[in-house]
């Protein structure tokens, strides 16, 4: 199948060629902005971990400087510029801007599907942002961030990928060249320095062009409702998992290792949950077999959820979430990688 998608992929790659060619020669031009802006992007569809990276970065410089993080909105039912607060729902401004907004409260989050106008807007704020983080820009040419960060996966890393469709990249592999920073997602835990050694050769990152490798951390599950407040992890036996993301598999393989059944149902990514999807997930769970069970879905899902109307269907059901954080392989590099932004920011507000 690959083999017959290629010659599209080919003229893919040269619309996009062009493209890239007009802003590097200035044809088309590119913003750049005073304040310090940190674009977090991938080459890839999805599925990379641009939210927990975004998050990262959000923990390191909130208690720092004043941040905002600022994304399209992807899956939303809006348009323009919409600034979140507490009373936001994932149709005004997506489910990735709101999960930030609800897990960190202090920060500002915005979408506009124009990064730069969305830049100049939160520029206008009574409280003036002192760092900007763009979620998801790397390919949004109109504006030119101060730090480039390129995500790859470990284990699809971008130089061993193809252009949609004959492969899963959205951009082609020497737009990479634009990255200051490369970090390497969903590594191994443990990560031998051959096999490290290994991918930072594929890779073959420019002079400028600094590589980290971090993994997915997976931390203690969090109940949604009062029966799964009341009930006792350490008994729980079978996990029925609903989710709607890029890439559940890392997911599935950690809670795979920690329970004796698994049963899994997958939606598409940003799926928009239904009555209909909420009747096959409650079915899927009660014909789960024995009574020490639980339903686990992921922070973005319940981004979807926590709003809508069957959300109160799952009160008599323990429905517990997984949040996601990454870790540095190397506790040294991620010191070199914590100066990295903080000295930029430092140097640059």
């Amino acid at each position: 199948m690959k083999r017959l998608l290629a010659p599209l992929s080919w003229l893919y790659a040269i619309v996009l060629g062009i493209r890239h060619w007009l802003y590097d020669c200035g044809i088309l031009k590119s913003r750049s902005f005073s304040v310090p802006t940190i674009c977090v992007g991938n080459l890839a569809l999805g599925g990379t971990g641009k939210t927990p990276h975004t998050e990262y970065l959000i923990r390191l410089l909130k208690d720092k400087a004043n941040v905002a993080v600022l994304s399209r909105g992807y899956g939303r039912q809006s348009t323009g510029y919409i600034l979140a607060d507490e009373n936001s729902t994932y149709e005004q401004i997506g489910d990735e801007p709101l999960q930030y907004k609800s897990k960190f409260h202090n920060i500002t989050v915005a979408v506009d599907e124009d990064r730069c106008d969305g830049v100049s807007k939160l520029m206008r704020l009574e409280r003036t942002p002192e760092v900007i983080l763009l979620d998801d820009a790397y390919q949004h040419r109109k504006i030119k961030p101060g730090l480039n960060i390129l995500l790859t996966e470990y284990y699809n890393n971008y130089k061993k990928d193809m252009l949609v469709p004959a492969g899963n990249l959205r951009d082609i592999k020497c737009a990479a060249k634009r990255a200051d920073i490369i970090i390497v997602t969903k590594s191994p835990r443990v990560l031998l320095p051959y096999d490290k050694r290994h991918v930072v050769k594929i890779i073959n990152a420019k002079p400028y062009q600094k590589i980290f490798f971090t993994y997915i951390d997976f931390k203690k599950l969090n109940p949604t409702n009062k029966t799964a407040q009341e009930t006792t992890l350490q008994d729980v036996k079978s996990v029925y998992l609903f989710c709607g993301i890029a890439n559940p598999y890392p997911l599935e393989d950690y809670l795979k290792r920690k329970y004796n059944i698994l049963i899994t149902n997958y939606f598409g990514d940003h799926h928009h949950f239904d009555d209909n999807d909420i009747d096959m997930i409650l079915s899927g769970y009660d014909s789960v077999i024995g009574r020490n069970k639980i339903i686990v879905t992921t922070e973005k899902d319940l981004m979807r959820l926590k709003n809508a109307s069957y959300i109160n269907r799952f009160d008599n059901t323990p429905l517990f979430t997984i949040p996601i954080e990454v870790s540095f392989n190397n506790d040294k590099e991620e010191a070199i990688f914590k100066n990295l932004i903080l000295n930029y920011v430092g140097k640059n507000s």
